[in-house]
């Protein structure tokens, strides 16, 4: 080889040397730099973004960088927001990156669908919900290869979009909420691989396609609110693996399939609104892992199976509107993880189990045909429990101790006392509309609910499916821009009550005759603009006195848009004093949008008016109740005069005889204030020395008024008869509670002083039964209790909360023993018949304890180591958990500090040692805030319960029988404790006689 040869060589290798380096060394620092989007994915980003007019990605920026705004974060004031375009750089080698998933929802993006999607090869999960895309899905889409899909809730249109079909590695497929009309293609089927396939909420029709039958992968599969028709198939039997099956509002026909007992693996099955005859229930045996059981208006008939209580996994469970028969099965109270039941509206008969009102859960079980029975309840409950109309009208002479609420079709329970007009503000305040005052209607609640005002109520069942939120919301507040309304009709549709299932108005003792009905809507949750909050359909039905009069009403397409109100006016013959209105959710309409849990009857407001002349001089009830007034007023001046003749009356003079009998009612004198209570078939008359200022103070009286008092109760002043009560009072707010069984039908009262001595009295008595009671929130109630009185009928107490310092003191009369009364008497009555100035006080605390809670002191326990509530509330304050008594009924709505001193000085009062009570002077200065708590608290006589008495009190309530034995022998008292006092700051009430007239009342 010669020289030049080698030295050729040599620049050769030296030259393969460099470049070896070289690559090596940029190669690395390549694998070094993070890699970017391809470029064709980059473009294909920009042309999305120019046909959707999206202008905040900044294409300066790489989409896989992390820069810029292609990630926005999700925050609570953008619920449902979402953009987001994420990246994978580990595909092919990591020679670059590609975009997998893009999530643009709730964007209001408009326009059509962008076939430029289908550039992007690796694109995996597209979800581009709540916007208002119109239009199609482009052909283009046929070569992406697509898991999750979903256009829920936007403005597709067309038949359904072939192309999808070709899109088989599709596992989810959501198109929920569009505008999709025709047929199902057969194609379908090739969608193997699908798990999720949401179809609600569009317009296809005709059957579903045998070829559904292959998608055999499904877990989730929807077609609620849809035009399908024909049967349900027998080939969801083939669904095998499914979990989530939601046939709802949709026209198919019964029965359910007998297939669908081999979809084992459900834990959420909801079906409701189907067509054609009866059909027996379907076979659930062995699906333990069931959780949401909806089975609504399927048109099953016979009795409900045994084995639905061995579903020990469910907490919804919905069978109403269909015509089950027999019991409730004993099985149900083993469903103790069910938070929601509804039997509403079926045939179901027998006793109401006792566990359905023991238990703190929503259960509506109204519209049925149960039997009564002497533990039944008697009273239509205000808490959790729903029992409208629930009982067997062929019962109706067994219950003539139940309130009307619970008998068929709610007759009137005074005849006389009729009315011939209704206005509701449903949802709002008290308003006046051209004159015409619609009364307000503001009731929180509605998931198992029966509220009742004076001459209307309203029954109200279900809760908002899939929202999750802790409280549903039953009034809605409006939105909305409002079109074409006055101002003064503004105030109508500025609130709407809602329902998520069955909302029923209904119009008490109108005279009968025909009316005409207005139903004033507004649709105040939607907007009326071009974002995705106006896509939403609400869609429901109206029936007037059984009558279907508005089917599939939606209230915008009636209205020409959103905000705006519309009327609609009905004939309605009342021929029982009782008109229905009821609303009904059949299921249709969207369910997702602006968020999932809007759907259902709205109503902003009832007027109802004669279409006849009402009798002469009763135009209104309000006439009757005028004229009735001043023919009061007339007698009690000239009873006045007389007693004024007499020298009753005038100085220091005590007044002997202040109450009035005249025919069946009942007349309470004094200035300011006249009170009218009706006492069924008897009148009595009450005559009592007092104070002599008293006089221009509001006197209130309770009655029991429900049968004759035999004279041989009566041991002397200080032993009234049974179930007898006199509160007199000045500037106070005073609860009266009656001291015997409800069995007795006693009456209960609430009566409301304000500090001008104008009182309002609340109270029914006679025709056996009782109401429950509302307590009215007053400026001077330091703890604003609004939640129903549920036990009043066996407390032997007064409470007061005066806004001055002096207060009555009223003792626990001894009264007959009752084995329900015995939890709220102070022990050292109970036991040994002793009568103190401190037994008011514990009955105070008892009472107090229960409103806060909520619950029956004698009735409620927790758990079996504990006797009573009073038992738990001291085991809860040891552990420093004293607001786990609040009823939870009232949710957040209340004040945790003003709750506590509640809590606090009800278990002061309830010391079972008298001596270290406060006295009633004490307990209004803590629950004023002008004493604290903690300062008796800190007293060692305070602070402890003595061992000696806490033992006598359990022992008195393990063994009532105790009471029974003692209070044969006579009540004990100290008479001086019951002398009149003189001075001009202590209310002291003494009742000295009460004389009952045979002949009158006979």
């Amino acid at each position: 080889m010669d020289s030049t040869a080698a030295s050729v060589i040599t620049k050769l290798s030296i030259v393969y040397l460099i470049c070896s380096i070289s690559h090596t060394f940029f190669g690395e620092l390549a694998a070094a730099t993070p890699n970017k989007l391809h470029p064709y994915e980059v473009r294909a980003l920009g042309e999305i973004a120019r046909r959707m007019g999206k202008r905040d990605w900044d294409l300066r920026k790489d989409p896989c960088s992390g820069q810029g705004n292609w990630s926005v974060p999700f925050t609570n004031n953008n619920k449902g927001f979402e953009s987001n375009v994420t990246c994978d750089c580990t595909l092919n080698n990591a020679t670059a990156c590609h975009v997998v998933r893009i999530a643009l929802k709730a964007q209001n993006i408009s326009g059509g669908v962008p076939p430029e999607f289908s550039k992007l090869r690796h694109l995996t999960i597209l979800d581009l919900s709540r916007n208002c895309f119109n239009g199609s899905i482009p052909p283009q889409w046929a070569t992406m290869r697509l898991v999750e899909l979903s256009f829920m809730g936007n403005q597709l249109s067309g038949p359904f979009p072939e192309v999808l079909t070709k899109i088989t590695t599709l596992k989810n497929l959501s198109i929920e909420g569009n505008r999709f009309s025709g047929p199902i293609p057969p194609q379908i089927g090739k969608l193997v691989n699908l798990q999720k396939l949401i179809l609600s909420s569009n317009s296809f029709t005709g059957e579903l396609p045998v070829t559904l039958a292959k998608l055999t992968n499904l877990i989730d599969m929807r077609i609620s609110d849809t035009g399908f028709t024909g049967k349900i198939p027998e080939f969801i039997g083939n669904w095998t693996k499914i979990e989530k099956l939601q046939i709802q509002g949709s026209p198919f026909e019964g029965p359910i399939p007998s297939s669908i007992s081999s979809l084992t693996r459900l834990s959420d099955l909801r079906m409701s609104d189907l067509k054609g005859g009866e059909s027996s229930f379907p076979l659930l045996r062995n699906m333990e892992s069931m959780k949401t059981l909806i089975l609504r208006k399927c048109s099953i008939s016979g009795e409900i199976p045994e084995y639905i209580g061995d579903l020990t996994k469910l907490k919804h469970i919905d069978l109403s509107f269909n015509s089950f028969s027999g019991e409730i099965p004993t099985s149900f109270a083993q469903l103790t993880k069910v938070d929601s039941m509804y039997l509403t509206g079926n045939r179901l008969s027998g006793p109401i189990p006792g566990w359905i009102q023991s238990r703190n859960k929503i259960v509506d079980i109204s519209y049925n045909n149960f039997t009564w029975e002497s533990s039944s309840p008697g009273e239509c409950p205000r808490g959790s429990v729903n029992l409208v109309e629930s009982y067997s009208a062929s019962a109706d002479n067994k219950l003539s101790k139940v309130y009307p609420c619970l008998k068929k079709n709610f007759p009137c329970s005074a005849t006389s006392n009729q009315y011939y007009s209704l206005h509701i503000n449903c949802g709002g305040k008290e308003v006046v509309v051209n004159d015409t005052k619609y009364e307000a209607d503001l009731e929180q609640k509605g998931a198992s609910t029966f509220y009742s005002r004076q001459n209307w109520a309203f029954s109200s069942t279900g809760i908002f499916m899939d929202n999750d939120i802790d409280s549903d919301v039953y009034i809605d507040t409006n939105v909305s821009t409002l079109h074409n309304v006055t101002a003064a009709d503004s105030e109508l549709y500025t609130t709407a009550r809602a329902s998520p299932l069955s909302l029923t108005y209904y119009g008490l003792c109108l005279m009968n005759g025909n009316y005409t009905v207005k139903l004033h809507f507004a649709e105040i949750v939607y907007t009326n603009d071009k974002s995705f909050n106006s896509l939403g359909r609400r869609i429901f039905d109206v029936y007037i006195q059984g009558k279907l009069v508005l089917k599939d009403f939606n209230i915008e397409d009636g209205a020409g848009g959103a905000g705006k109100p519309i009327v609609k006016n009905f004939t309605a013959e009342v021929t029982s004093h009782t008109l229905k209105i009821h609303f009904y959710w059949a299921g249709r309409g969207t369910t997702g949008i602006p968020v999932r849990g809007v759907y259902g009857p709205l109503i902003s407001a009832i007027s109802v008016d004669p279409n006849f002349d009402p009798p002469s001089g009763k135009k209104t009830h309000y006439g009757v109740v005028i004229g009735a007034v001043a023919g009061v007023i007339f007698l009690v001046l000239l009873v006045l005069c007389i007693l004024r003749r007499k020298g009753l009356l005038g100085g220091k003079i005590s007044v002997d005889r202040v109450g009035l009998a005249l025919g069946n009612a009942f007349i309470v004198l004094g200035e300011g204030c006249i009170g009218i209570r009706r006492c069924g078939a008897f009148p009595l008359i009450l005559q009592s020395d007092f104070h002599s200022w008293m006089v221009r103070s509001c006197l209130t009286a309770m009655v029991e008024c429900s049968e004759a008092v035999d004279p041989r109760y009566w041991f002397g002043w200080w032993s009234p008869p049974p179930c007898f009560w006199v509160a007199l009072v000045a500037d106070l707010v005073v609860v009266v509670l009656s001291a015997c069984r409800l069995s007795l039908g006693a009456a209960v009262a609430v009566v409301v002083v304000d500090g001008s001595g104008v009182g309002g009295c609340e109270g029914w008595g006679g025709g056996g039964g009782w109401e429950e009671v509302w307590l009215r929130p007053l400026q001077h109630l330091p703890f604003a209790i609004v939640a129903p009185f549920r036990y009043c009928s066996t407390v032997a107490a007064a409470v007061a909360i005066p806004d001055r310092e002096s207060v009555t003191q009223l003792g626990s009369l001894p009264f007959e023993s009752s084995d329900s009364s015995s939890g709220y008497m102070a022990p050292e009555y109970a036991m040994r018949g002793y009568l103190t100035d401190k037994a008011d006080v514990y009955s105070f605390g008892v009472v107090a304890l229960e409103i806060v809670s909520g619950k029956s002191n004698t009735n409620y326990r927790p758990k079996e180591e504990f006797v009573y509530l009073l038992d738990w509330a001291y085991v809860l304050q040891e552990r420093g958990s004293l607001l786990e008594l609040v009823d939870p009924d009232l949710g957040s709505e209340y004040s945790s500090e003003e709750a506590i001193v509640m809590l606090n000085v009800a278990l002061l009062c309830t010391n079972a040692s008298p001596t270290l009570r406060p006295t009633m002077s004490q307990v209004v200065s803590m629950l004023e805030g002008r004493t604290a708590v903690q300062d008796l608290l800190s007293d060692p006589g305070f602070s402890t319960i003595n061992s000696k008495f806490k033992a006598i009190r359990k022992h008195f309530w393990e063994d009532p029988s105790v009471f029974h034995s003692m209070s044969t022998n006579g009540p004990h008292s100290d008479s001086s404790l019951w002398n009149i006092e003189k001075e001009e700051n202590n209310i002291l009430l003494r009742l000295d006689s009460v004389i009952y007239d045979k002949e009158v009342s006979s």
